[in-house]
């Protein structure tokens, strides 16, 4: 059962780092340094102090970023390989007892897909807002994503399970959305 909670801790974070890279690490060198859950052995750097100031000062800057209107944008080309590279982290980071196979295969697929989807969900909600507002929706849309972000950091550690269903359930209408998209194209 442990496992599983990790895994779904870890799809958890994930997710997060699709909203906003930092954020969740952050969060997640705050909980290692209280006690709140434990980081495998060769992740243990991100609970320390010297991490905590790096990902704050990181947070800050990234959500700061993400309000200047051209710059957004622009952070987001960066963001979506980034992302998936943190949620890969991110996923792996928490994976404890398990063989360095599982552990990294389930951290590319399970990690990196997942931050993967949301990032690109993102990406294109912020061009369409860009599109249609001239870049004056963004404001909006960077201070949902930030807060989405933490709310699935927090949510990923003190309830796992609720918030693998949320992913489950928002991953599912996000693929059926593009879907049928694809299809109305091709038809």
């Amino acid at each position: 059962m442990e496992l599983l909670l990790s895994i779904f801790l870890g799809i958890g974070l994930s997710a997060a780092c699709g909203f906003r890279i930092f954020v969740p690490f952050l969060i997640m060198s705050i909980a290692s340094l209280s006690g709140h859950f434990r980081l495998s052995p060769g992740f243990a750097w991100i609970g320390t102090y010297p991490a905590l100031i790096s990902f704050a000062t990181a947070t800050v800057l990234e959500i700061t970023g993400y309000y200047i209107p051209w710059l957004d944008n622009l952070l987001d080309t960066i963001a979506a390989p980034a992302a998936i590279i943190a949620g890969t982290i991110a996923m792996a980071s928490i994976a404890l007892d398990m063989s360095p196979f599982l552990k990294w295969t389930l951290a590319i697929i399970a990690g990196g897909g997942t931050a993967a989807l949301f990032q690109g969900t993102t990406t294109l909600v912020r061009g369409t807002s860009t599109a249609t507002t001239g870049g004056l929706g963004n404001f909006a849309i960077a201070s949902a994503e930030a807060g989405v972000s933490a709310l699935l950091s927090l949510f990923a550690i003190a309830l796992p399970i609720f918030t693998v269903v949320v992913i489950i359930v928002a991953a599912c209408f996000i693929l059926r959305k593009r879907f049928k998209r694809l299809t109305t194209k091709n038809t």
